[in-house]
């Protein structure tokens, strides 16, 4: 197995079809393939895990934007679309890979990694080297039309990295906060 890593936009046809497909099973929409899943303003980057005839067994994206927060502008790195084959869950795939953009997010140059999951994922992710920023919620979408990741019906929680000194300085400004990460109104929310 191996972890590749293009710019969204870059991803190999033969591999776009299948982080399309995995999309697809884990999140159903029906849709085509729009060929892009992310907002280019983003810079979204695709880990994918595949073996070695090619056959895709993880993947995620890695989003980033500036967030201007506690009277400083933090250069912000997150997952988005998380997933394992379900043929190949329970192996530790996709441990190995949110582990393996945990380390990316770090070299990157980001202050800080920073994404919602759902509440069970909780373990799963601290197991992989990220942590719980405890009562934080991501605010999305855009200032003029908000998207909470405390939203009616949502159980989210906001796991992150502090990478810099930077950010590791602020670190108590980041426990119990509304962050306005405004990612727009194409991912609304990662």
């Amino acid at each position: 197995m191996r972890i590749l890593c293009y710019p969204e936009a870059a991803v190999p046809p033969a591999l776009r079809a299948q982080v399309w497909a995995l999309q697809e099973q884990a999140w159903p929409s029906g849709d085509p393939d729009p060929g892009l899943s992310h907002d280019q303003a983003l810079h979204p980057e695709s880990l994918l895990m595949v073996d070695e005839d090619g056959q895709l067994l993880a993947a995620l994206d890695l989003l980033s934007t500036d967030l201007e927060f506690a009277g400083e502008t933090f250069r912000a790195c997150g997952l988005s679309t998380v997933a394992t084959e379900k043929a190949h869950r329970g192996q530790g795939l996709g441990r190995r890979l949110v582990s393996a953009a945990l380390d990316r997010v770090r070299r990157s140059g980001a202050d800080l990694g920073l994404f919602t999951c759902d509440r069970g994922l909780q373990h799963f992710y601290e197991t992989a080297g990220w942590q719980l920023l405890p009562g934080t919620v991501l605010v999305g979408g855009t200032p003029a039309d908000p998207f909470p990741s405390d939203s009616p019906g949502f159980d989210k929680i906001t796991m992150a990295d502090l990478c810099t000194p930077k950010a590791q300085a602020a670190a108590p400004h980041f426990t119990d906060a509304r962050l306005p990460l405004y990612p727009g109104l194409i991912d609304r929310l990662w």
